[in-house]
């Protein structure tokens, strides 16, 4: 069953990206939807203690958190093409290597969380070790704003409602 809710969500992001509808084209998206489900189903439906319903609400919240990701790596875009095309670059920047606990408790949202703030520009990632980030940012806005709305957010998607709100 976790191989075929791997395949329906590879696909199903397979077609939103491709945009292509005709036989070529969707025939190549079931095949490597089919091919990718059947290597790493496990890693999309990781946790066989956790109920169908609550898989599929993780899923959701998920899917609503991925434009709210988009939007923040805009303005993260922005604004590291502000400080590169700014005359005084060399003052605006100031990269600065941060340290912090997630209250995010699953792997999957700690991946999730890492890979976040790798893809939002101004921050990487440098290391994740039992729920304790080690993170580059360009400048003290970006540092600021760690692990702060994202792990909020993260914690609504993966972890317990009572942990997002306390």
């Amino acid at each position: 069953m976790h191989k075929l809710y791997s395949f329906l969500v590879l696909f199903s992001f397979w077609m939103l990206l491709s945009g292509k509808f005709d036989a070529f084209h969707l025939t190549l998206g079931v095949f490597s939807s089919l091919l990718v489900a059947f290597l790493s189903a496990d890693l999309l439906f990781h946790d066989r203690g956790k109920s169908d319903s609550r898989r599929w609400r993780e899923l959701r919240r998920f899917i609503a958190y991925l434009p709210w990701l988009g939007k923040e790596i805009v303005l993260s875009t922005v604004h590291v093409t502000y400080l590169a095309l700014h005359p005084r670059m060399r003052e605006l920047i100031e990269p600065q290597v941060m340290r912090f606990k997630t209250r995010i408790t699953s792997e999957i949202g700690q991946v999730v969380f890492a890979n976040s703030i790798t893809l939002t520009p101004g921050t990487i990632t440098i290391q994740e070790e039992g729920g304790e980030f080690i993170v580059h940012a360009l400048n003290r806005k970006f540092a600021d704003g760690l692990p702060g709305e994202m792990e909020e957010r993260l914690l609504r998607v993966f972890g317990d409602e009572e942990q997002a709100n306390g």
